[in-house]
């Protein structure tokens, strides 16, 4: 049964991912449904965080309550949910213990541990095991009634694969390299496993009312660029050719693909070729340099402050984003520029700060 929403009244964020001129550029953040916001600590009660991602109502309140706080700044919203629901869907346990993050009580160890194969061959029924996001997508785009498009997401799989040999964050990534080096061709079954599950939930997620995704490649940087080439582009590769295939066999029309491989600056030239309408920029490069780079190919940025300088002064707020608009709007002909956070928004960060952060991009890019 094809589900049936409201017009979208603010399709800025659509127009410019496509590469069209538009009146300004469109803006959200990363994370921007989250600890920052007091409301967010409200909504989640005693819950933790999984309960909230596995609950459409709670998780649909979350993603709304930046819409609401900054109505008319924000063009897009992002589903309240985590990269790591699809390790939980190929039958990994995944725990988030508070102030540490993501656990993995029992990581992949090496390709004999006999949980390597059993995952392997897992048949993932992704419509069903993350049926509670799509639930929650099909909710908020309701509740949205078209003030502005929603956003899907998915891991990337080398950072995916990074959590599951890792048991968790890590600063050495000592596991993961482990693997890259001396399992080479059993990493990369896992990464085409996993490039296969992210292909089928985005197109799950479309399929509830995202308007557009992102794949978030947070551990790019943890790769050189011979190993990036041979660990992580392909997989994102993968993604972006097999996804507008998979949602034309469900007779759905395609949406705009992001891709964000932070830290992996020296892959800026080939992520625009990715098959990406949207290439997510870290603050590691420079906007004006990254525009250089990208050349006339048709791909928008997205990014790219330091979401560090939330926590300094409102002129060095404003520095930042001047930075940004003489890099990617100014001359670029009122295109090719989503405005973002070079990551997500952490936590700490006055919510006031983003409001005025946002206010600055209106307002220097106004008359250009």
């Amino acid at each position: 049964m094809e589900l049936t929403f409201e017009p979208l009244k603010n399709d800025l964020l659509l127009r410019a991912a496509q590469g069209q001129v538009v009146e300004r550029p469109p803006m959200w953040v990363m994370r921007q449904a989250g600890r920052y916001l007091p409301e967010y600590h409200e909504a989640k009660g005693g819950r933790d965080f999984f309960e909230c991602c596995r609950d459409p109502e709670v998780a649909s309140t979350l993603t709304l309550q930046p819409i609401e706080r900054y109505a008319g700044l924000i063009d897009a919203a992002i589903i309240f949910s985590d990269i790591l629901v699809i390790p939980q869907a190929m039958g990994m346990v995944v725990e988030m213990i508070d102030k540490k993050g993501p656990h993995f009580p029992n990581p992949l160890q090496n390709p004999e541990d006999g949980q390597y194969e059993e995952v392997l061959q897992r048949n993932v029924n992704v419509a069903e095991e993350l049926d509670y996001v799509y639930k929650a997508i099909t909710l908020t785009r309701k509740k949205l009634a078209g003030r502005v498009p929603l956003i899907g997401f998915c891991g990337a799989p080398w950072t995916l694969f990074c959590y599951m040999v890792e048991g968790g964050g890590t600063k050495l990534f000592s596991q993961v390299k482990t693997w890259i080096y001396r399992y080479p061709e059993a990493s990369k079954k896992m990464l085409l496993k996993i490039a296969d599950i992210c292909v089928e939930h985005l197109a799950c997620q479309v399929r509830a009312g995202a308007q557009a995704v992102q794949v978030f490649d947070s551990w790019a940087g943890e790769l050189g660029p011979a190993s990036y080439k041979e660990f992580s582009e392909p997989y994102l590769k993968h993604i972006s050719a097999m996804l507008p295939k998979r949602l034309a066999s469900l007779n759905i029309d395609s949406v705009p693909k992001i891709v964000f491989p932070k830290g992996a600056w020296h892959a800026l030239d080939s992520a625009c070729s990715m098959g990406y309408e949207v290439v997510g920029m870290d603050w590691l490069q420079s906007p004006a340099d990254a525009v250089k780079i990208r050349g006339p190919r048709n791909v928008t940025f997205q990014g790219n402050a330091d979401p560090g300088i939330l926590y300094g002064t409102k002129e060095g707020i404003t520095r930042a984003v001047k930075e940004m608009v003489d890099g990617f709007w100014v001359g670029s002909g009122n295109k090719g520029w989503i405005a973002n956070l070079g990551h997500g928004i952490t936590p700490g960060v006055d919510p006031d700060n983003l409001k005025f952060y946002f206010e600055e991009i209106h307002r220097l890019t106004k008359s250009s």
